[in-house]
Parts: C-alpha cells; sequence; structure tokens
C-alpha cells in the first residue's frame, strides 16, 4: 500500500490475542489509510470481531502494536477513545426509550445542553428516516430501524474513525441497502470506516481496500477487484432449462472443460472455473448437441465468495468445526 504515515487510519503490526488455548487474532497486519472504507472480510470466528475491539481499545492486546489515528491504542487509549465509535453486532441502545430519548441522553452524555441535544437528534433522525418512530419504543422498531438507530447514537458526536461490525447482520435487502447508503453519506462526510462483514457482496458494494482474514491471520490484501484477479480464472455459470437435465449438464461440462464443476444452490445452475475461454463455446456446443437446453450462460471474474474459496480452502459462510473462543468472549 502506498499510504504514508501521516495519512493512516490505522497502523497495526503483529496484532495478538489470546483466549486461553486459542489465538483468536494471531499476528495481524494492518494498514488502513483516512478517508473511505476499508473492508475486514471473514467468516464467523475468524477473529474479525476481535481485532476492531483491540483496535477500539476494549481490549489489550497480548502482542503486538497499532496505532489509531496516530495514538497507540495502548498508552494513548483515552485519547483513542475520543477520536472513534464502534457499532457492534448487536444494538447498543435502551429497548425502554423512544428513539428520541435515546439519542437525547447520549447528546447529554456527550455535553451538549438540552436545546444542542434536541436539535442534533432531531437531525440524526430525519436523515436516518426515522423522524415518524421518534416517539416510539424502541422495542417496537424493526430489525432495520434498530441498526439505523445504532449508527445514529455512534455519531452523535461525528467521529473520524468508525468501526462498524457485521452492520447488516440478519436484515433484509431493503434495510442492508439503507445501511449501505448511509455508510457511503458517512465516508462523503468526511469519516474513515472500518467495515467488518461476511458477506462478500456487502464488501464489494462498499469497500475501496479489503483485507480477507482466516484463522485469526490476515491472508491477503487489496481492492476487490485485484482480490478477484488474483484467483487468475473466469468463472462460467451455465442454468439449464429442465433442473432435471443438471447432472446431464454437470457431466458434459466436466468432460468438456476438464475442470471441476460446482453445483449451485440453485437447483438447475452449475458453475465452473475455467482458465482457457476457448474452450467454453466447446462445453456450450456439447450441450447443445446432447440436447441439453441452458436457458442462461455467462462467462466474468470469480465472484468474491469463489475468491474466498479459493484462497482458504473453504467458502466464507463457514468456519469448519466450531467457533473460536473470540465469541465467548466478546
Amino acid at each position: 500500500m502506498t499510504a504514508t504515515a501521516g495519512n493512516l487510519a490505522i497502523e497495526a503490526s503483529n496484532l495478538v490475542k489470546v483466549f486461553g488455548a486459542t489465538r483468536a487474532v494471531n499476528g495481524v497486519d494492518l494498514t488502513v489509510p483516512s478517508g473511505g472504507v476499508y473492508g475486514f472480510l471473514g467468516p464467523n470466528g475468524a477473529g474479525k470481531t476481535t481485532t476492531i475491539r483491540m483496535l477500539a481499545t476494549l481490549l489489550r492486546p497480548d502482542g503486538g502494536h497499532a496505532r489509531v489515528l496516530g495514538h497507540d491504542i495502548v498508552r494513548e487509549a483515552d485519547t483513542v477513545r475520543g477520536l472513534v465509535s464502534l457499532t457492534g453486532q448487536f444494538a447498543s441502545v435502551d429497548e425502554e426509550l423512544t428513539g428520541l430519548e435515546n439519542l437525547v441522553l447520549l447528546g447529554r452524555l456527550y455535553g451538549y445542553s438540552w436545546a444542542q441535544a434536541k436539535r442534533r437528534t432531531n437531525d440524526l433522525l430525519g436523515a436516518f428516516g426515522l423522524a415518524d418512530a421518534a416517539d416510539r419504543l424502541v422495542k417496537h422498531y424493526s430489525g432495520g430501524m434498530r441498526r439505523r438507530l445504532d449508527i445514529a447514537a455512534s455519531i452523535v458526536v461525528t467521529p473520524e474513525l468508525m468501526f462498524l461490525d457485521e452492520p447488516t447482520t440478519g436484515l433484509d435487502p431493503r434495510s442492508r441497502n439503507q445501511v449501505w447508503d448511509i455508510v457511503r453519506a458517512l465516508v462523503a462526510g468526511g469519516t474513515t470506516v472500518l467495515l467488518t462483514t461476511q458477506y462478500l457482496d456487502e464488501a464489494d458494494q462498499l469497500a475501496d481496500r479489503m483485507a480477507v482474514i482466516d484463522h485469526g491471520a490476515i491472508i491477503v490484501e487489496g481492492t476487490p477487484s485485484e482480490l478477484k484477479a488474483a484467483v487468475g480464472s473466469g468463472t462460467l455459470h451455465v442454468r439449464v432449462h429442465d433442473p432435471a437435465q443438471r447432472d446431464e449438464a454437470e457431466r458434459l461440462l466436466i468432460e468438456s472443460l476438464r475442470v471441476p464443476v460446482h453445483r449451485e444452490a440453485d437447483p438447475a445452475a452449475l458453475s465452473a472455473r475455467v482458465a482457457d475461454p476457448a474452450r467454453v463455446a466447446h462445453a456450450l456446443g456439447e450441450l447443445s448437441h446432447a440436447g441439453v437446453d441452458v436457458s442462461h450462460f455467462a462467462l466474468g471474474q470469480p465472484s468474491l465468495d469463489e475468491v474466498f474459496l479459493a484462497l482458504t480452502g473453504h467458502p466464507a459462510e463457514t468456519y469448519g468445526a466450531g467457533e473460536t473462543a473470540e465469541e465467548s468472549a466478546a
């Protein structure tokens, strides 16, 4: 990365965190430039949450060191806390208060006068599409509304750096898009965002650069395009008209392409990584000759899901035999 020390939001070197016999974070090096969204990508239990808890000064590292906005996370922890905010995986607002009451309370705790707190609250409720629900108890909010209120609570005082820990987990597509719009607006306003996620499409949508973490260590870093290109091949996606013909289509593709063929969740869909695009035309011709009706096919760059599988040997949404100790300690 070409970023220099003067424009870095985060500099971390060999960060380690141990829970019992488990090294939840195992020598993480991280360089995050100021401005934009940096994606921190990995499945549940990979070490994402533990890493950002150390960077946000909620956990003390067992090894290594880091600076956040130029300040050491151990020796200058209080200064770091005054410059950053953290929105975790679960809402931190009080369900027995209204949305308005939650934000006014936080404004007062930050030292605003009643008038200032109320003005800031009304601004945030309007900006986050919650003005109509201002006087409703948070326990009656939908999941998407709670998440938006939670992010609003994190920026009552606008931070220079915001840690967003899996902000869209469990949300429906509409709510996810709303949160994405909020993240983009924060960045446009000058806030740097470190986004942890297990959703590769989310990182692709938002992140300028990203790091992939697996088993507590970063295995690759770069832009979404660089990560896709690193796999070094394209991906053929085929959908047959009749799902009953998928077995035959799979057999013919394996013979023609001479590569493994993956069965998608769609019972009529198949995909395969291909290094030689010339084989694709031959494979499609074989399907047609055998009477396999193809309703759709596409050849393009591999998805980030496929990149993760190629880099780690397992899908992004799974972690093998159980979770690490990071989640029980969080």
